[in-house]
């Protein structure tokens, strides 16, 4: 398990309809605020903020095909030679990080091959290295670095 330090939350909030929204700068529009949506803004602070990863680079909830059906990743960080190479799929805190959740993020893996995987529910994180075509666990998120 990864231990993450989550820098004090910095976010632009607004209740609308009676539901708590929050402002996300990476799509750039506003979002019900769910447990998995704290997590996801939360997760994409800690890249930015404590591990340098340029936003630029970072792309949320992006829709993807996969056996002809519609899926949606949850973060994707880009290389600078704009190549795939991290995926991290976000759950609510209560979700418990296993098996199921891997497979998903494997899933999205296949169609978006990537060096790193990431799997968290904000108070769990596990994460996977691709080394000569096997993953293995890795023990802390890497810091940005010009790949």
């Amino acid at each position: 398990m990864i231990k993450l330090e989550f820098p004090p939350p910095d976010f632009r909030m607004k209740t609308e309809g009676g539901k708590r929204m929050i402002y996300d700068a990476y799509r750039k529009i506003w979002v019900l605020l769910t447990e998995e949506e704290w997590v996801r803004q939360c997760f994409l602070q800690l890249l930015v903020n404590s591990f340098h990863y340029p936003a630029s680079l970072i792309a949320v909830e992006k829709e993807m095909i996969l056996n002809g059906r519609k899926k949606r990743f949850d973060i994707l960080v880009y290389s600078t030679m704009h190549q795939p190479w991290m995926l991290v799929e976000c759950k609510a805190p209560e979700v418990e990080m296993n098996e199921k959740v891997l497979r998903q993020a494997l899933v999205y893996h296949q169609a978006v091959p990537v060096q790193y995987i990431f799997i968290t529910n904000g108070n769990t994180t596990l994460g996977w290295e691709k080394r000569k075509g096997h993953l293995e666990l890795v023990w802390q998120v890497p810091e940005w670095r010009k790949s």
